[in-house]
């Protein structure tokens, strides 16, 4: 990861309880964390046994609490979760779309929204994020200006368009065309050449853009396709992440080597075997990343306020108790599953990345140490960047949240942060543009 520290005044936070967001929920109390010049945390320890340096400010943080910013693992920047129009997402009104946002006029207005999204990110506590799709380079753009330190941002895995098939799931608004082999692996390179950190693919048809029942889960993209593009993104030592709805999609996306399933299925024990032990993919084993927070309210809230059509609500219903299912499945099988929100999506905001926590507390009877994990450390580790963030550890990047609360007590804490620190860059009393209606909504419907 690129840093962006240069010229940070370095400062202590005493006093603070600290999260340090590892899978035993370990906690500690009357502690000071020390943050360099460097933008990394140079010691955490007990405040009676620490000195503030010669040149650091002391912020006193008691009565607070200090943990990990988070991490969300599936992210899109071309919308703020306001309700999707269906009529917009026909296959006619995305070729339209798509031709008129790639313009050299709608270049300027799409990097200008997914800044404006990413700075939502940050200002909520993620400091960290991967895009997975989103309309030309966008996110990259965002990225490079947040890289170069013209831009006070989170730190960006940028994934540029995913890949799909002809006419397959996202295309070709968020997505570039693969009609063959050489197709997919030229895209890819494509994808690499523009900078893009990750890659996505559409490994089944999806639920947003679906016309017909059936549709979203149908295996898209073929078993050789997704092999060449992850031949050719693993050796670049990056990870392949596939959009998969259906156990037949899952599968086909496992034996090709993905690193993540994005939405996922039921698994059947050759399923959780591949994920558990994937020799095609980069390190070895794959995770899943649920994105209940973008199927749970399709199907919750009803079709006259989401404004779904019928075919959408029938797929999303039937996709999403097959996600729910197969996260309950990978989490008692020890797979590791990662906190991606889908953000953009209709009711899916870009400042809810704590929601997905807390569904996976209610729906997937995770304890809430596991969830913040999830979104912390585990993510991170999944995402391959734990040797710089995830976790309140010396020597890693100061990615900091402080709180009133204790997250692992209450996640819906995490919803107003006090301060958000990204490599040791403090964004002081931090704030994000809600969305009224939608956040009453989700409230009424999920009790947060």
């Amino acid at each position: 990861m690129v840093g962006k520290a240069e010229g940070v005044e370095p400062f202590v936070l005493s006093h603070a309880t600290v999260v340090v967001g590892d899978k035993k929920g370990t906690v500690y109390h009357d502690t000071s964390v020390v943050i360099g010049a460097d933008g990394k945390i140079e010691k955490v320890a007990p405040t009676a046994q620490t000195e503030v340096p010669a040149g650091y400010h002391n912020l006193d943080a008691s009565g607070k609490v200090v943990t990990p910013g988070l991490i969300n693992g599936h992210v899109h920047l071309m919308s703020d979760g306001s309700p999707l129009d269906p009529k917009m997402l026909t296959p006619e009104n995305k070729i339209r779309l798509a031709k008129a946002l790639r313009s050299p006029v709608g270049r300027p207005l799409l990097y200008e929204r997914a800044k404006k999204n990413a700075l939502t990110l940050l200002h909520s506590g993620v400091t960290t994020f991967r895009s997975q799709g989103d309309i030309w380079y966008a996110d990259v753009a965002v990225r490079n200006h947040v890289n170069s330190g013209h831009l006070l941002g989170p730190h960006i895995l940028a994934s540029g368009p995913l890949l799909a098939t002809v006419g397959g799931h996202g295309a070709p608004l968020i997505a570039l065309e693969c009609a063959d082999v050489d197709a997919a692996r030229t895209n890819a390179e494509q994808n690499l050449d523009h900078g893009a950190d990750v890659i996505k693919i559409a490994a089944t048809g999806g639920v947003v853009d679906s016309q017909k029942l059936g549709e979203a889960g149908l295996p898209q993209m073929s078993v050789d396709q997704m092999k060449a593009i992850c031949d050719v993104v693993h050796a670049a030592g990056k990870i392949v992440s596939a959009h998969a709805q259906s156990p037949e999609g899952v599968k086909n996306a496992l034996e090709a080597g993905v690193d993540t399933i994005e939405h996922g299925a039921p698994l059947d024990d050759e399923m959780i075997d591949l994920y558990l032990h994937n020799p095609r993919s980069l390190r070895g084993f794959s995770a899943v990343e649920p994105t209940l927070s973008a199927a749970l309210p399709l199907s919750e809230i009803e079709q006259s306020v989401t404004g779904i059509t019928d075919v959408q609500l029938q797929n999303t219903k039937h996709v999403g108790a097959g996600m729910i299912k197969g996260a309950k499945q990978a989490h008692e099988a020890g797979i590791p599953v990662g906190v991606g929100t889908d953000s953009a999506m209709t009711f899916d905001t870009q400042y809810g990345t704590w929601r997905e926590m807390q569904l996976f507390v209610d729906y997937l009877g995770m304890s809430k140490t596991e969830a913040f994990y999830d979104g912390t450390l585990g993510e991170a580790e999944i995402l391959g960047i734990a040797d710089h963030t995830g976790s309140v550890t010396e020597g890693k990047q100061a990615d900091l949240i402080v709180l009133d609360k204790n997250p692992l007590e209450d996640l819906h804490t995490l919803d107003d942060p006090e301060l958000v620190i990204v490599s040791g860059q403090p964004v002081w009393h931090p704030e994000v543009t809600r969305l009224p209606e939608v956040d009453a909504i989700l409230r009424q419907t999920f009790g947060f």
